[in-house]
């Protein structure tokens, strides 16, 4: 295995090489631990906004910072419609591994936030806290097969692949049998989800594609007894606006693994929290947007159809 690291902040992106031929682009910011690592979503890669705006947000922080690329997405090698639930799960693991070794929060945006409940699960010992942002655990499953009608269905069990319309004008995205398939070995809201660490949910209460009732289906099905769920009013799936962009970096800054108060259970005075105004972060009022609480419903909630793209 091999990796090429790139020091220039301005530079392109490393590459790690591995033993399968597999080469997966990144960007690493050196700093303390715990770190952060950002997992995008799907069809999406590592020069997203929210993956920047993070990584601007831990350099000023002096935090150490990840963020890659999966196989088959922006820089890194592979075909994406030979990649699955299943190996991007092991592109994270593998990045985790040999790259950002030691204590991380895992950050995951839509797929993302499945990808980092996987490998949570795997990685116990190396998780201060999870952060998922739109999260769309079971989306091949619940907003894509269950959604689609017979002949689609049938299509894609004769054909092996589907294109289905993309947000934003994007081209069609391939959707695949195998990527069906193989999530269903990956499936996680049917079951209590055997994580420890603190976690925070953050979705818009107006997102069309991952509805916020699978967020709500989320908390009720991890163990960790710290676990909140900020709905953000008329919050889309992307969240990627500068209020969006401030929530997230103050949920990084007020996270109980970094924060020093709140770590030792004082709730009541929490530290400052962060603004992003495209350039920094700056501190700002910590309740502009309120959560609900992490009591979970007697049952399941009911989830809406939901148009996923990303």
């Amino acid at each position: 295995m091999n990796t090429h690291p790139v020091k220039n902040e301005s530079a392109p992106p490393s590459f790690i090489d591995f033993p399968d031929g597999r080469r997966l682009a990144y960007h690493l910011s050196e700093g303390k631990l715990p770190g952060v690592v950002f997992m995008g979503g799907f069809k999406s890669d590592m020069a997203g906004v929210k993956a920047t705006a993070l990584e601007t947000f831990c350099r000023k922080e002096g935090r150490r910072f990840l963020r890659f690329d999966y196989s088959g997405h922006g820089r890194s090698s592979g075909d994406f419609r030979q990649n699955t639930i299943g190996s991007w799960k092991q592109d994270a693991l593998d990045m985790i591994d040999q790259v950002a070794m030691g204590r991380n929060i895992l950050v995951g945006s839509s797929m993302g936030a499945w990808i980092v409940l996987l490998v949570a699960r795997e990685r116990p010992q190396g998780i201060a806290g999870l952060i998922g942002i739109a999260s769309a655990a079971d989306f091949t499953e619940r907003l894509i097969w269950q959604k689609l009608d017979d002949a689609q269905k049938k299509q894609l069990e004769e054909e092996g692949v589907i294109y289905l319309p993309s947000c934003a004008g994007q081209e069609p995205y391939p959707i695949t049998s195998r990527l069906i398939k193989d999530g269903r070995q990956h499936l996680l809201l049917d079951k209590k989800i055997a994580i420890h660490a603190p976690v925070r949910l953050i979705h818009g209460d107006k997102d069309e594609d991952v509805p916020w009732q699978m967020s709500v289906a989320l908390m009720d099905c991890i163990v960790s007894p710290d676990i909140s769920l900020e709905l953000v009013k008329d919050g889309d799936h992307r969240l990627s606006q500068p209020e969006h962009l401030e929530i997230l970096c103050r949920t990084i800054a007020c996270h109980p693994a970094l924060d020093p108060v709140i770590r030792q259970g004082d709730r009541k005075n929490p530290l400052p929290a962060t603004k992003f105004d495209g350039n920094a972060v700056t501190p700002c009022n910590l309740h502009s947007n309120p959560k609900i609480p992490a009591s979970p419903p007697d049952h399941a909630p009911s989830i809406p159809a939901g148009r996923f793209t990303h």
